[in-house]
């Protein structure tokens, strides 16, 4: 009896230490299936013909060509957007010099129409006329002592050249003052003391040293230029407080600070003295 249960216990103890030798082959072979499922996978991604790289590779190339086709988009909108932006600036930077320069026009077109006026109620007040009288030369009897003159067969210029040398406004000028000059005439008599012959009497006239030079006036031994205060007298010893709002090649304007009207005075004008400038502080 003890011999049998012997046995039995001996043979499943065999049958266990068996099962367990099978379960350890079954795993080592598990083992050795995994490891070349995962090689052939390597192999396989290192073609680039593994299933699943194939997968998430066409996945990772529509994100890519999607995120191309949104820069490219927003570089269009981008460039769309600055050239709105261009235009608009460029449309009203044309509205603002259309604007500016239709100003100007018209404040120099006012300034040319008081001037105007103000050289007609010159006129009228002084008796100045603007029509052009012929000179008239006489000839002079040549006394018999005197040498008989050589007739000059240089060609000589045009006199009509000296109407492009002259403004309208030194040419105003220019005629007020020979109209000053003009006294009539009283007829005398050979006894009158009158017609005694007498020194004539030169009217002094100053003269003033004017020019430009590199966008600044030199008048008087001093530089003037672009907004500097001033005082301009004219000869009816009127005094205006100005600003030089500009200088010009042969004239300069200036602002009355009254109310900032603009005035041009010609060089000519500084030269003979008609109007005088006179330096003041900028307070």
């Amino acid at each position: 009896m003890t011999t049998l249960k012997d046995t039995e216990d001996a043979s499943e103890t065999d049958l266990a230490k068996h099962d367990d030798d099978d379960y350890v082959e079954i795993k080592e072979q598990m083992y050795q299936d995994k490891l070349a499922s995962l090689k052939r996978q390597l192999q396989q991604l290192q073609e680039g013909s593994l299933q699943e790289y194939q997968k998430r590779m066409k996945k990772l190339d529509q994100q890519y060509k999607e995120r191309l086709r949104n820069a490219d988009l927003f570089l269009q909108l981008e460039v769309e957007r600055n050239y709105i932006k261009e235009k608009k600036a460029a449309v009203k930077e044309f509205d603002d010099k259309k604007v500016e320069l239709k100003e100007n026009l018209i404040a120099e077109l006012e300034e040319k129409k008081k001037m105007i006026e103000n050289e007609k109620v010159t006129m009228e007040l002084t008796g100045d006329s603007m029509e052009m009288k012929p000179n008239t030369t006489r000839k002079l009897r040549r006394r018999p002592n005197d040498p008989v003159p050589i007739p000059d067969k240089r060609r000589k210029p045009a006199p009509a050249q000296l109407n492009y040398l002259l403004t309208d406004e030194q040419i105003m000028e220019d005629l007020r003052m020979l109209n000053k000059l003009k006294s009539p005439k009283r007829p005398v008599s050979p006894s009158s003391p009158e017609h005694l012959p007498t020194t004539p009497v030169e009217i002094p006239s100053q003269r003033y040293e004017a020019r430009i030079e590199e966008g600044k006036l030199y008048y008087d031994k001093r530089w003037y230029h672009k907004s500097q205060a001033i005082y301009l007298e004219s000869k009816d010893n009127t005094k205006i407080s100005c600003v030089i709002c500009s200088v010009g090649t042969n004239e300069i304007w200036v602002r009355k600070t009254s109310d900032s009207t603009k005035m041009r005075i010609y060089l000519g004008q500084l030269q003979r003295g008609a109007f005088v400038i006179r330096r003041r502080s900028a307070a």
